[in-house]
């Protein structure tokens, strides 16, 4: 389960019977993996702070509690590899990488997301 906080507040949450902060929570949730490979994909490796602080800049708020279980998935599913290295200011610090696997995954999330993109903006954008 992934615990996003929105960076937007909406004056009216709910619309009917409907709950604009829970859609809105749910697409992101779909979204969070893809994003997470992403960064790791354009900078070769990422240290879980630098993820963190990306997601946020994006308006991507994600809590630690939900990245770190995350990461530990992907790593399990052989999505990711890390290495620790030392640090001068305190415990050493884990970097994960892609795999070989990994780098498949992104590249087919991707294209899937560029398909679905596509079609909702067909579906929804108007003339």
């Amino acid at each position: 389960m992934y615990c996003i906080i929105p960076f937007f507040t909406y004056l009216c949450s709910e619309i009917g019977n409907m709950s604009v902060d829970n859609t809105e929570s749910q697409m992101r949730k779909g979204l969070l993996e893809l994003c997470i490979l992403g960064i790791i994909q354009r900078q070769q490796e990422a240290y879980p702070s630098d993820i963190l602080e990306q997601l946020k800049e994006s308006k991507l708020v994600v809590l630690e509690g939900t990245l770190y279980p995350l990461l530990t998935r992907l790593k399990n599913a052989g999505m990711l590899s890390y290495r620790w290295e030392e640090s001068v200011s305190g415990p050493p610090r884990k970097y994960f990488a892609l795999t070989g696997d990994g780098v498949k995954f992104y590249e087919h999330l991707r294209t899937t997301w560029d398909e679905l993109s596509n079609a909702v903006n067909n579906l929804t954008v108007s003339l």
